[in-house]
């Protein structure tokens, strides 16, 4: 693996590292299989090993005995686990875990990170602003869930789902669409078909189909952007701008045969 060859990796974070910093995490990377619940990091727990997502998405989870699990953040190829670490402590009260399928990682130990930024000040710096956008994320996430309805809530989840796949389709299931905005499962079922509605999804069992991106952006307000634009002004550009996504013919008799949401 070479830093100068541009198809080293797709994580938009190692790809914004200047080549030197880059040179320094390169031979301690190794690339990993990602599989669906696969758990990155523990919550309480030492974490072992950082991992650069090439795809899919990873969510971190609150997990308290009264209220249950509740989404508190996500990243895909844009970013990367064990943030603790950036900031110098070794664990979390967070779990991190596969939601969304999504094919390989980059891991590399805790150590050779923590010394590649000793070595660095320009990567630490980099890693640092990631750690910022994380923590402007979870700002955003709990704003919304105080302030916005569930509408907007969901709009900006699936939004931020979808800056994260290739493609329109995310596989998401009602379960986890009610945790990732604090909601029970009966109103993520209202709320999705509410959006179907307006044309700006399609709904089907375990996955979502972006139609219209503009509208689900419409929608959501400035319960989304923020995080995003931070992570472009500090890191590289990442996100979509408002799409319009016409269904073939064959979509629409899949749409058909496979039926509406659960």
């Amino acid at each position: 693996m070479s830093p100068a060859d541009e198809a080293f990796t797709s994580n938009l974070l190692l790809n914004a590292l200047a080549s030197s910093d880059l040179a320094l995490l390169e031979p301690h990377l190794t690339r990993v299989t990602l599989h669906r619940a696969m758990v990155l990091s523990r919550a309480n727990e030492l974490i072992e090993a950082v991992y650069f997502l090439e795809n899919g998405i990873a969510s971190i989870v609150s997990n308290r005995p009264d209220s249950g699990r509740t989404e508190v953040g996500i990243f895909g190829f844009e970013g990367m686990s064990g943030t603790s670490l950036v900031m110098g402590v070794d664990r979390s009260p967070h779990e991190t875990f596969i939601q969304v399928d999504g094919g390989t990682a980059l891991r590399i130990e805790r150590g050779q990170l923590q010394e590649a930024m000793a070595l660095s000040p320009s990567l630490a710096k980099m890693l640092l602003a990631y750690a910022h956008v994380m923590m402007v994320q979870s700002a955003a996430c709990a704003v919304g869930n105080a302030h916005h309805q569930i509408e907007a809530r969901l709009a900006r989840w699936l939004l931020m789902c979808h800056d994260r796949v290739e493609g329109d389709e995310i596989h998401l299931t009602h379960e986890f669409m009610a945790m990732m905005i604090a909601s029970q499962r009966s109103g993520v079922t209202i709320t999705l078909h509410v959006l179907e509605g307006i044309g700006a999804i399609r709904s089907k069992r375990g996955r979502v189909i972006v139609r219209d991106r503009a509208k689900l952006e419409d929608l959501a307000g400035d319960a989304y952007g923020e995080p995003e634009g931070e992570y472009r002004r500090l890191i590289a550009p990442f996100g979509r701008k408002g799409v319009v996504i016409q269904f073939a013919e064959n979509d629409r008799q899949q749409d058909r045969e496979g039926g509406s949401s659960e």
